[in-house]
């Protein structure tokens, strides 16, 4: 399903840890366990915005920049070619442009740079490598913005809700985006009742009925 999750959504979402909404979900959109963000305490919630780029090139984020509208999540996946993660297609002059444009993030299957002035300048970005390296900006690249890209095993189409946090980056699709949000509600306050069970003696055995270790006979 396609569309756009309604605009005080990813303000929702946010407020949860992603592993919470993956398992609301039913166990989808997780992203590749490498992408993280590039310093502690970064998070970021927003509608996609798909982008493909060749490895090593940076032109496409630059038109994303410009294409995108505020809230969004840049979410980046690359072509064929040389290793993404040893390439950084993001650095601090990219991300000023993009918080000048109100841009909520960055999701990338690739390297980034300049990690200490990112976190400096809040901008959230989330990545499976850093890289000094730096890239090429060719006008005959292939690439997209705004058409569906691939990271791992999940697709990720423009609109679908983005949500990143020190676990990992969750995705979802947009129209089942306000479901999952309110069924992740119900799971914390259904978690803190078993916090409350544990604090007053209860085992984790007790409260998920759990089997105990047998005896020997």
């Amino acid at each position: 399903m396609t569309g756009t999750p309604p605009a005080d959504l990813p303000r929702e979402a946010a407020a949860l840890p992603t592993a919470t909404l993956h398992e609301a979900a039913g166990k989808i959109g997780a992203l590749p366990s490498a992408v993280k963000p590039v310093r502690p305490g970064m998070r970021l919630a927003g509608p996609a915005l798909p982008v493909l780029s060749p490895p090593g090139d940076n032109l496409w984020l630059h038109r994303a920049i410009y294409a995108a509208q505020p809230g969004d999540v840049l979410v980046v996946a690359f072509g064929e070619g040389s290793d993404p993660l040893e390439f950084g297609h993001w650095g601090e002059v990219m991300a000023v442009a993009a918080l000048e444009r109100g841009i909520a993030g960055l999701v990338i299957d690739g390297g980034v740079r300049d990690a200490d002035q990112l976190a400096t300048r809040g901008f959230p970005t989330f990545a499976p490598s850093v890289s000094i390296r730096g890239t090429a900006k060719d006008p005959e690249g292939t690439g997209a913005v705004g058409e569906p890209v691939r990271i791992g095993e999940v697709d990720v189409r423009r609109g679908d809700l983005v949500v990143g946090d020190g676990d990992g980056v969750v995705v979802l699709p947009a129209g089942l985006a306000g479901g999952v949000v309110r069924t992740a509600h119900e799971r914390e306050t259904a978690e803190q009742e078993i916090f409350a069970r544990l604090a007053a003696g209860e085992s984790t055995l007790d409260v998920y009925r759990l089997p105990g270790e047998r005896s020997a006979s």
